[in-house]
């Protein structure tokens, strides 16, 4: 028995060993699986330059781009051709956090930007041109970081040396485009470049529409059902650069040539749809956060909402609590006031208002949320218009109708149901005719309550009265 034992316990001994082993090795082969990145034959690019005001928000929008492609498991690499001075902490979140590769590059000189009708903002665009130089790909689909997936459009990769959309009836858009990378493409654009080819709008678009003017001419699209590349040059379907103006108009996608694949907001800077402010104006905002939402996320934006609501709300408290003294000061009496004191009161009371309307606006993330956005909007606006009613004793229902105007017109903006948009933007249009009158109204009654309020001389302390026996002032 006891020899038995022995052998039982050897033999227990020997699989517990062989178990560990297995596992050690089942895990390092998994690590080495995971660690080792898949080569893909294709890719999908878009850029990244610093020197504009929204640098920031163009980074942002570029994470969610690359990883709204990583949520359709793209059977591609993820590149980002980056300027040499985009940060580097952006590079490694590009890198690390969401799995693109950067490509880092000098800015190409733009020899457009002394053209009168030069655009500044389109300075660097001709670093898209870097994309003819990723020659390690069959294909590249070039991005701009305004466009919003639907589904993925893999199939992309086997059109031709160039594909483009024309959401413009004579002229292709840049904004989604298919090239062959080429060394010899790509130095002949910078050779073009170097000797002035006429370029009509000094930006990427005018000039890739200039090196590539017989588009129009050739065959639309078909992906091969055997799965083969084409070659030569293409027109894509409409359906891969659908433009936002086309569902403004209807509310809803009617794009009948092509896979309704691919949104592009080509409209004003202002309006692009990772700014808060975008949604309700444009329909489509809330789409793109939402896609944020499953993504990136709002982390980043986060810790100054939180300092930003606490100091509105300590400002709600101090003035309701600091009402009563700011009263007392507020209604001293004076000896005389003149009419030039009176005209900067009204100056100052009119500015503290709009105050309170605009710098919310400013401070507010520009990428934030849209409901987060506009909630601390009226939060603000709220907390330091009771700044304005409780200095210059305004009405507070007279100086809150353009915040309940503006909360009015954003309901109207977000009904759901309209037919099409052209129904909405009458709807919009009648709001604000019904309600321009009750605007108009509040004014007149906060200038004719702050008139009377300096008629009776309330807002000016009194000046003391020289008395030869004393040396002080009186107040009251």
């Amino acid at each position: 028995m006891g020899w038995n034992g022995e052998r039982r316990r050897y033999v227990v001994t020997f699989f517990r060993v062989l178990l560990v082993l297995l596992a050690v090795v089942q895990t390092t082969a998994f690590q080495g699986v995971k660690l080792k990145k898949k080569e893909h034959r294709n890719a999908y690019a878009t850029m990244m330059y610093m020197g504009t005001p929204r640098d920031y928000e163009f980074y942002v929008a570029t994470r969610v781009l690359i990883r709204s492609l990583v949520k359709l498991q793209v059977d591609a690499d993820l590149i980002v051709i980056a300027s040499l001075d985009v940060p580097l902490r952006w590079v490694r979140a590009l890198e690390e956090e969401d799995g693109a590769k950067v490509v880092r590059v000098e800015n190409l000189n733009n020899p457009y930007k002394g053209q009168e009708n030069f655009d500044k903002r389109f300075k660097l665009t001709l670093n898209k041109l870097y994309a003819w130089s990723l020659v390690d790909y069959d294909r590249v689909v070039m991005l701009d970081v305004d466009n919003l997936f639907l589904q993925k459009t893999d199939e992309l990769f086997q059109c031709g040396q160039f594909c483009a959309v024309f959401i413009n009836p004579c002229i292709f858009h840049t904004g989604l485009f298919v090239l062959q990378p080429s060394r010899e493409v790509f130095k002949d654009m910078v050779h073009q470049l170097e000797t002035g080819k006429e370029n009509p709008d000094g930006a990427d678009q005018g000039f890739i529409g200039a090196y590539f003017p017989d588009l129009l001419d050739q065959p639309m699209f078909h992906p091969p059902l055997n799965g083969s590349n084409l070659y030569g040059q293409y027109r894509l379907p409409l359906g891969y650069q659908m433009d936002a103006s086309y569902y403004y108009l209807r509310l809803r996608w009617r794009v009948p040539c092509g896979p309704n694949s691919v949104i592009t907001f080509p409209g004003a800077l202002w309006l692009k749809p990772w700014y808060w402010w975008s949604w309700p104006v444009l329909p489509l905002g809330i789409q793109w956060h939402e896609n944020r939402r499953q993504t990136l996320g709002y982390a980043a934006e986060m810790p100054v909402i939180i300092v930003q609501s606490i100091i509105f709300l300590g400002i709600l408290a101090m003035t309701h609590l600091a009402r009563p003294s700011i009263s007392k000061l507020c209604y001293r009496s004076s000896d005389k006031t003149t009419s030039l004191i009176q005209t900067g009161l009204k100056f100052m009371a009119i500015w503290s208002i709009l105050a309170a309307y605009i710098v919310p606006f400013a401070i507010i993330p520009r990428t934030i949320h849209p409901l987060v956005g506009w909630t601390l909007y009226f939060l603000g606006s709220t907390a330091l218009s009771s700044i304005a009613i409780n200095s210059f004793l305004l009405p507070a229902i007279q100086v809150f109708v353009p915040l309940a105007g503006i909360f009015g017109s954003l309901l109207v903006m977000a009904y759901p149901w309209y037919p099409n948009g052209v129904v909405r933007a009458l709807a919009v249009f009648g709001y604000a005719f019904c309600y321009a009158p009750i605007a108009w109204g509040s004014v007149g009654k906060v200038m004719a309550r702050l008139q009377v309020s300096l008629e009776r001389e309330q807002f000016l302390p009194k000046l003391a009265e020289s008395s030869p026996t004393s040396g002080f002032n009186k107040l009251y």
